[in-house]
């Protein structure tokens, strides 16, 4: 065969085609998406892909709604989350969501459909400009104008998503780049990017120090953060705490780091965290800092924060050593390898009495604030109750997905982690309606796990659409209502701060049960807490969707709490 026979034997394809083949390069299974005129070629090439099963598209009732879902799926797959939309306020509407994965360092990529190029700045119907928008937001943003460059930027895209600190990436793709055509040479296989290095190498020298400064530590701490659950370095942490016997805080994101019951875990760090390991942090003298970032929701008052402590950082972001606390040692790289190179050079150690010293103020919360949260004797249902009663049924093996305000908190405080990638919440951006859509990506990001979603009257309306994506897809989330009748966290706020005067808080809510039934969801309610295991356990049985919703009291407040400004060892038990 002579090369004019070769030539004309190559295939020539759409640009649209062109990404469902480099989708496909890239494993995807699952798209979350929304259709629209600028990417209406696109949906019709995916048509054929989703009849042959290659991929399974979600469609959301909302662009915001594929972002959270594809969040969701990422956090617990360990994949990219892939999201498909029009462009205008098809993309804008994604934004919240790509500046979300940003601040929680979630792998997705969202592709934008675009006019054309020759109608580019000239405010077209639906033309807005993406780029431009999201490039402060997340990893990467670009337009791909040419079908030829489609394999190209789809590899690059994931790459940069899923590399490194992991986030979102945002592909803008006009038109004429969908509808014209290219020779198809295959897709690209990128893992260099010029400039760009995910993966630092770590310093020996760094290394050493922290292990030296570990081996000379008394009263060592170690802070957890969802760096390790990125790197999968569970068991690297585990090798590293036990052989140096130091007890763990863990962050918000990384609460299923490290298993509730492991006898070195001493709870969630932070404005609503655990009071014994925020009480410690003052006292520790070497702090060693795991994959986290020290948000001021963790650190109270920066200028008090740990002052006694040499602080060890670990992180794979150069950009975080020294942004908010100061690292006398930062080891900068994949905790995967950095921790087990610290802990070749860490002493075995016991540091029994200091461990023990943080009991006194683990039964003080559980006497004062604990056991009245989960256990109360009489009046009205407690947040606390009901997600330990949910967590006890579970046995610490469901995935948690929350939305954001008090459940979170009560969620996070009570709920139990036997696994890993087990928790999936909006953290850095605190999104209100984040848990619903989440908790459906949740689902298709490991559909053999129970998936527990907890959410207050006011986040589950902000995103009350998606039942419909719930109800099509069939998608097993245990919902948990917990109805207070409030925007409860401003108003719990508002009594604390600002004189009791609740501005705007108090919420006229819908009949729930009407809302379930027009879904065709199956629905609870329970207002007497001698139904509630009984009505948890129906719920958990179901194989389905399910809505339980809980009258909760409406001025429940969730406790302990560092205030705004306040030192971390400021921490009040309850409110004066």
């Amino acid at each position: 065969m002579n090369q004019t026979d070769k030539d004309e034997q190559k295939t020539v394809i759409t640009g649209s085609e062109a990404l469902m083949r480099a989708l496909q390069a890239e494993g995807v299974e699952t798209i979350f998406g929304y259709p629209g005129g600028a990417i209406m070629p696109v949906f019709d090439s995916l048509y054929d892909y989703t009849q042959n099963k290659t991929f399974h598209h979600v469609l959301v009732r909302h662009e915001q709604g594929a972002t959270h879902a594809a969040q969701g799926y990422a956090r617990v797959s360990g994949k990219v989350g892939v999201c498909l939309v029009t462009s205008g306020p098809g993309a804008t509407n994604t934004l919240t969501g790509v500046a979300d994965a940003m601040m929680d360092s979630t792998p997705i990529v969202v592709i934008a459909g675009q006019v054309g190029v020759g109608a580019l700045g000239t405010d077209a119907f639906q033309e807005v400009d993406l780029v431009g928008l999201a490039q402060p937001i997340s990893k990467w943003s670009y337009q791909i104008r040419r079908p030829e460059d489609v394999a190209w930027a789809v590899s690059r895209a994931f790459y940069i998503a899923r590399s490194g600190r992991p986030g979102p990436v945002v592909l803008d793709f006009p038109k004429n780049a969908q509808t014209h055509t290219t020779e198809w040479n295959g897709p690209a296989h990128i893992n260099f990017v010029r400039s760009y290095v995910p993966y630092p190498t770590p310093s020996e020298t760094s290394i050493a120090e922290a292990a030296a400064l570990i081996n000379a530590a008394q009263r060592p701490l170690a802070l957890v953060g969802q760096g390790v659950e990125l790197a999968d370095a569970h068991q690297e942490l585990l090798d590293l705490i036990e052989k140096a016997d130091i007890p763990v805080g863990r962050t918000l994101l990384g609460l299923s780091a490290l298993s509730s019951r492991h006898p070195l875990n001493k709870g969630m760090l932070g404005m609503h965290g655990q009071y014994a390991v925020n009480m410690k942090t003052q006292e520790a003298d070497v702090i060693i800092a795991i994959g986290m970032r020290f948000s001021d929701r963790v650190t109270g008052l920066p200028s008090t924060y740990a002052k006694q402590a040499k602080i060890i950082h670990l992180d794979i972001d150069k950009a975080e050593i020294n942004k908010c606390i100061k690292a006398d040692v930062a080891v900068i790289g994949d905790c995967k390898q950095t921790l087990p190179a610290i802990t070749q050079q860490v002493n075995k150690a016991d540091h029994k009495a200091w461990i023990a010293s943080f009991d006194d103020f683990a039964q003080q919360e559980q006497k004062q604030v604990i056991e009245p949260a989960i256990h109360p004797k009489e009046g009205p249902l407690l947040m606390g109750e009901v997600v330990n009663t949910v967590a006890e049924a579970t046995k610490g093996d469901a995935i948690l997905v929350t939305d954001v305000g008090q459940n979170q908190m009560f969620a996070a405080r009570y709920f139990h982690y036997n696994n890993k990638r087990s928790i999936v919440t909006s953290g850095g951006l605190g999104t209100m309606g984040f848990g619903m859509p989440a908790a459906i990506g949740a689902t298709f990001g490991d559909p053999n796990r129970t998936v527990c979603m907890f959410c207050g009257d006011g986040g589950f309306q902000m995103n009350l659409q998606e039942l419909g994506t719930i109800m099509e897809q069939q998608a097993p989330v245990k919902m948990i209502l917990m109805n207070n009748n409030y925007l409860g966290n401003v108003r719990q706020w508002q009594d604390m701060f600002w004189g009791g005067r609740r501005s705007f808080t108090p919420m006229l809510n819908p009949q729930y049960a009407l809302i379930a039934q027009a879904y065709d969801i199956p629905y609870e309610v329970v207002t007497d807490r001698k139904e509630l295991s009984e009505k948890i356990a129906k719920m958990l049985k179901h194989d389905g969707p399910f809505l339980l919703e809980c009258a909760i009291k409406e001025d429940d407040n969730v406790m302990p709490m560092t205030s705004p400004g306040k030192s971390v060892d400021e921490m009040q038990l309850t409110i004066s």
